[in-house]
């Protein structure tokens, strides 16, 4: 190297001494952005509207069909503590939350609570599904009117899963946008 060369590596050095803090803060900057922003839209995507003023009645009026056939009539739930469950076969953290959801119904059927888990799926998925997932409380398939019914309860984007808990004197306790862990669905038994 030519003794230019040198003179110019040692005053001009390509990055002076405080670049790389002055990068590091930039960056630590940037991903703290990146994070509130995300977390904003998260907050966004899952908000929850007001329930509509006859979603309650819209809901106890629906009939659905059952995978294994037959009605199901939601109005016969009415006066119990109830946590009705939208959810799908193709829902990854639906799927996931199933064994827990019907492990809380089985522990408080005695007690009065009652579960019922509205597939917006096909009959011959939801089959398939309970064959190798069974759960003791019923799956009516509510199709995309229980999407629909799910905005009506405040899902305003019609994300899955979505679950509402109703008190014993039929009124709206809990709202809850995606997957449940064990410990909040442990706590609906506080609700009733």
């Amino acid at each position: 190297m030519t003794a230019q060369y040198r003179h110019m590596e040692s005053t001009h050095p390509i990055l002076p001494p405080a670049l790389p803090k002055r990068r590091k803060l930039l960056f630590a900057a940037a991903a703290g952005a990146a994070v509130v922003a995300g977390a904003g839209l998260a907050l966004w995507r899952y908000r929850l509207a007001e329930p509509e003023n006859d979603a309650l009645a819209a809901l106890w009026a629906l009939e659905a069909e059952l995978p294994s056939g037959g009605v199901y009539k939601l109005a016969k739930l009415r006066g119990k503590p109830l946590v009705v469950n939208f959810w799908a076969t193709w829902c990854p953290p639906c799927v996931e939350e199933m064994p827990l959801l019907d492990a809380f119904f089985r522990q408080n059927a005695e007690k009065g609570w009652q579960m019922v888990g509205l597939a917006a799926d096909n009959a011959n998925a939801v089959s398939k599904f309970l064959g190798k997932t069974p759960v003791q409380f019923p799956t009516p398939l509510a199709g995309l009117a229980g999407i629909e019914l799910s905005r009506t309860l405040g899902n305003l984007t019609g994300a899955l899963p979505f679950t509402v808990v109703i008190n014993s004197q039929g009124e709206i306790a809990l709202r809850h946008m995606g997957k449940l862990s064990a410990e909040q669905i442990s706590d609906f038994s506080k609700i009733a």
